[in-house]
């Protein structure tokens, strides 16, 4: 069992750390580049339109904020379920959580394009509106994650892990319900509406976070140079039977999401698009999400079984969620209105009732990339300073 932790030596790893920091802050410069670049223009230099005003970067956003829910998994099963042989690897979970939120919100905050629209966003709230909501629950998230890591750290405060783990573990059930019913509450869209994406993108959040500290602790466990960091064979049996089951849920809710739009008319032209006519959305849908991103993964994790199979599905997991979340949201936005169900509306110039066109342009795919880098930058500075990888004595 691992019961110690070490730090990075300063010198053996130098060489990895640069390297990995010069990505990183590549792809923030390149994050700023295009802040920069939309503060001065505009959203005119994107892809983005009056019909798709979410784009590229708003997937990798709620990606890595979904996921920054789903990591914490690791932390509840050893706080909340009692696993003291996960506990070992709580710190990095919380941590990652931390950085996945914050690359995740600075991308939805770089997309404002004027910086000052943030104290706007901050200072008016509708309270019937599921945004102002969720700017306390990331916020909360934030701070209880942080609560956490020091009662992990600080022998004086010890005493309340159990109670701040159970506390963050709530929360974030909270906080990704809401993150789907952003999309649950846009009864004007119908590829949304519908309470089922609350537990949706819960189960979504256990698989894509999961897969996630998996790739991250083995990175890390190599990293520093520690075969003896990585997760023992009874702990990483356990642990890839838990991706499997995770993975199945998260299918489940994707097919069940799928089946009650096609039950209803009001929703079912809309999943006959994403299915079968939606062009690239099918594809990244069917190929992307359903094939790489989840049978493959499972068949990898259930049929296979071994670490490098493993780490395999862990990364088309991450490839799989960016795919869906990119089908579910473009796709979403993409498909026109429908007023009226069940009658043909006249349709005017300005291109309603046609399915909407997007290109990602390249101060979007900046941004996105950007939101990545500002999360791996946190990870890599923690790991380098704290002593989050666990070693078996």
């Amino acid at each position: 069992m691992a019961k110690s932790m070490i730090a990075l030596n300063h010198y053996a790893h130098a060489v990895r750390f640069w390297q990995l920091m010069g990505v990183w802050l590549l792809l923030i410069a390149g994050a700023a580049a295009a802040f920069f670049s939309l503060e001065h223009f505009g959203h005119a230099i994107t892809g983005m339109t009056n019909h798709i005003v979410w784009g590229f970067p708003h997937v990798i956003a709620i990606f890595l904020i979904v996921a920054a829910s789903g990591v914490l998994n690791v932390a509840s099963i050893a706080s909340v379920f009692g696993r003291t042989d996960y506990k070992p690897y709580a710190p990095l979970s919380a941590w990652m959580s931390i950085a996945l939120l914050i690359g995740g919100l600075a991308v939805l905050v770089l997309d404002l394009g004027k910086p000052d629209r943030l104290t706007v966003a901050m200072t008016h709230f509708n309270w019937t509106s599921m945004f102002a909501w969720n700017v306390f629950l990331y916020t909360g998230l934030l701070a209880l994650a942080v609560v956490y890591l020091w009662t992990m750290y600080d022998k004086r405060v010890s005493g309340w892990s159990s109670a701040a783990g159970i506390a963050v573990f709530l929360w974030r059930l909270v906080l990704t319900s809401g993150t789907g019913l952003i999309f649950g509450f846009l009864v004007g869209r119908e590829g949304y509406g519908t309470a089922l994406l609350a537990p949706a993108f819960l189960a979504l959040s256990f698989a894509w976070g999961w897969a996630l500290f998996l790739l991250a602790q083995e990175g890390v466990s190599r990293w520093a140079g520690e075969p003896s960091a990585m997760l023992d064979e009874a702990l990483f049996t356990r642990a890839r039977q838990l991706f499997a089951v995770f993975l199945a849920a998260a299918l489940y809710f994707v097919v069940i999401y799928h089946l009650t739009n096609l039950y209803f008319e009001r929703n079912a032209a809309f999943s006959r698009f994403l299915l079968f006519a939606g062009g690239e959305f099918t594809f990244l849908f069917w190929i992307g999400y359903l094939l790489l991103g989840a049978l493959l993964p499972l068949w990898l994790v259930l049929g296979m079984g071994d670490r490098a199979s493993v780490r395999w599905a862990a990364l088309l997991t991450v490839f799989g969620g960016i795919a869906f979340l990119y089908a579910f949201i473009i796709g979403g936005q993409a498909w026109p209105l429908q007023p009226f169900v069940g009658y043909e509306v006249l349709s005017s110039g300005f291109d309603d009732g046609q399915v909407a066109i997007y290109q990602p342009h390249w101060p979007e795919v900046l941004l996105a990339l950007g939101g990545i880098g500002v999360s791996g930058l946190l990870i890599t500075l923690a790991v380098r300073v704290w002593p989050f990888v666990p070693v078996r004595t």
